[in-house]
């Protein structure tokens, strides 16, 4: 049966690199799910000025991460809003943010459903962050891999340099893994659970998201 009904919550994992941004298009439009995006929650609390997103944009302004229980308190208000479920990304982020889920949606009478992680090896997902080139000219964009120059350096469309921004680089790329990852516990967490579903990132989109599909039917 697919998990589309009301109060259904779907959680998506994955490193940086791993696809879920394409792939929780894919789910979206397949199963009817609301893809939640918490930067984009943030925002739009904010620009609409509830208290919530007032409570958010004060720790914004100061620079410090808005606290579980006020990301949790928005996640819970718009899976009230929702006439079917919704799939989460970029929360939870670790073993103590799901947990605070965890409680949270039970005292609802509810709880994550299943879980989605995209695994990728490191020396892949590196190949992926730190391959992208830009045209200076024009904004081209190029991947050494994926989508290479007919000539390296040069851009195929005006003829203009090639050049790699400092927060592509191979050691930037590094450090947002590092910090981007998610954690063993919390992978650890959901299968413990027997709600977690992993796939092979390694293929082709279509394949990645078939399986994903193929989980919440």
């Amino acid at each position: 049966m697919t998990m589309a009904r009301t109060n259904t919550v779907i959680v998506l994992l994955g490193p940086p690199g791993a696809g879920k941004g394409t792939q929780a298009d894919r789910i979206k439009r397949e199963i009817g799910l609301t893809h939640v995006s918490t930067g984009d929650m943030f925002r739009d609390e904010v620009a609409r000025g509830t208290e919530l997103g007032l409570k958010a944009k004060a720790y914004m302004d100061r620079g410090d991460l808005v606290p579980d229980e006020v990301t949790i308190g928005m996640l819970l208000g718009r899976l009230a809003q929702q006439q079917g479920g919704i799939l989460l990304d970029g929360f939870p982020r670790t073993l103590e943010q799901a947990k605070a889920l965890d409680r949270a949606l039970e005292e609802r009478g509810s709880a994550v459903d299943r879980v989605l992680a995209i695994a990728v090896p490191d020396d892949e997902l590196l190949s992926r962050l730190s391959g992208r080139w830009l045209c200076r000219n024009c904004g081209a964009v190029y991947h050494e891999k994926n989508q290479p120059p007919k000539q390296a350096g040069k851009c195929d469309a005006c003829g203009g340099e090639l050049y790699q921004r400092d927060d592509d680089k191979r050691e930037a790329a590094v450090r947002r893994l590092e910090r981007q990852r998610p954690p063993d516990a919390l992978i650890g967490h959901y299968r413990s659970q027997g709600k977690l579903v992993e796939v092979d990132g390694q293929r082709s989109v279509d394949a990645v998201g078939d399986d994903l599909i193929a989980a919440l039917r």
